[in-house]
């Protein structure tokens, strides 16, 4: 097993329609306004932008994001990463009831040199840490929603 690869799912229930939360998430830029674990997003063009992020655990992960995949109508967002973290990561969204189950996928190789040394003891708190950014997340996108 190669201790730093990491595949990761999680699935919001939000209140809001697809194109509504489509719309919210295609606009990386304010991820941080709803999201406190996104701590930094800067545009470097049209597709690419260097997002620096930090969850609990006393560390920032700092990648480039370039999309490579922007279908509104399928409800697909996909992105490539390059950095701390090389993979991918895709947003899906589909219609449940009134609002919207969206599902997030992410296959990453951690590259940055503190995390790959502490691969094996650490991977259950950085696989937790995952978790609690990704809770915090869901819950910052659904107040916005909510509130718009």
């Amino acid at each position: 097993m190669d201790w730093t690869h990491y595949r990761f799912r999680s699935l919001w229930t939000l209140p809001a329609p697809p194109a509504v939360v489509y719309d919210a998430l295609e606009r990386a830029e304010d991820y941080p306004r709803w999201w406190r674990q996104v701590r930094e997003v800067t545009r470097l063009d049209d597709t690419t932008g260097v997002i620096r992020i930090r969850s609990l655990l006393p560390y920032d992960i700092t990648f480039t994001a370039r999309e490579t995949r922007r279908d509104p109508a399928a409800g697909v967002l996909e992105i490539a990463m390059s950095g701390d973290i090389e993979g991918w990561a895709r947003w899906t969204l589909t219609a449940d009831g009134p609002g919207t189950l969206a599902r997030y996928d992410q296959v990453v190789e951690v590259h940055k040199p503190l995390l790959r040394r502490f691969a094996v003891p650490g991977r259950p708190l950085f696989r937790a840490n995952h978790r609690l950014m990704m809770r915090a997340g869901r819950r910052g996108l659904a107040a916005r929603l909510e509130a718009v």
